[in-house]
């Protein structure tokens, strides 16, 4: 089930970039938007809310004060222009405090305590600007990532997925369904990303999926026409994964 956010800031452009992130994650849905303290008091009345991003500064409340009035506020994020209120905001227990202007790799890392905090919620976000969501199932043919690139959350299928190459700071996923997907990340970091089963470290620059290989030697292992080596560091685990002698 996704994240009801609540928004709440009297700058309508600082609301269209917290709706603007927002709308590049699947797991989070927005329920309102409110330009005071005041109209989000009244929507919490009749509407569930589980996530408020709350700026502070506004005209007739605060939005500290907004939250020390609610018995049972709901999960909080502090999106503001002023730094004076970080104790106010520790002491209220809200989740995150984001200084304006808000970016996006900013924003995720936010989120992202909100999901590591709330056990009914499936999605988890990685480091590196990626999301993964995983089902109950998490090897589930249904289970994909989101990568950031070209300024936007890209989907891919883990089930698609052929193999990962390292580039220095960044990692190519070449996949059955699309052009191969450039993204600024580690490939330790996907690695672990990635479900147990289904993928093999095979050289410290290459990440494979088993059931793409459609041959291989004791140097290398084929994947759609392309010969990708089998690192020395890596043989032995190689070797016992596919279940042959490399020697």
């Amino acid at each position: 089930m996704p994240i009801r956010c609540l928004l709440v800031d009297d700058e309508p452009p600082a609301l269209a970039v917290i709706e603007s992130h927002i709308d590049m994650i699947e797991a989070l849905t927005i329920v309102g938007k409110c330009h005071n303290a005041i109209q989000a008091f009244s929507l919490l009345q009749s509407t569930p809310v589980d996530l408020i991003f709350l700026d502070i500064k506004m005209p007739k409340l605060l939005g500290t004060d907004f939250i020390r009035s609610l018995r049972q506020p709901p999960k909080v994020i502090f999106t503001t222009a002023y730094r004076d209120y970080a104790l106010d905001g520790f002491e209220l227990d809200v989740v995150d405090y984001l200084l304006k202007p808000i970016s996006f790799e900013r924003f995720l890392r936010a989120v992202s305590k909100v999901m590591r905090t709330d056990g009914n919620i499936s999605g988890v976000l990685q480091p590196d600007n990626s999301v993964v969501e995983k089902p109950a199932d998490s090897t589930s043919a249904a289970s994909f990532l989101y990568f950031r690139a070209d300024r936007k959350m890209v989907k891919v299928f883990i089930r698609d997925i052929l193999y990962v190459e390292s580039l220095k700071d960044y990692i190519k996923i070449v996949t059955t369904s699309a052009r191969p997907l450039v993204v600024k990340q580690s490939i330790s970091s996907l690695e672990e990303m990635l479900p147990d089963t289904g993928f093999l470290r095979v050289h410290r620059s290459f990440i494979v999926a088993i059931d793409k290989i459609s041959a291989y030697t004791p140097n290398h292992v084929d994947i759609a026409g392309q010969e990708l080596p089998i690192g020395r560091l890596y043989h032995k685990e190689v070797g016992q994964a596919l279940k042959m002698g490399l020697e």
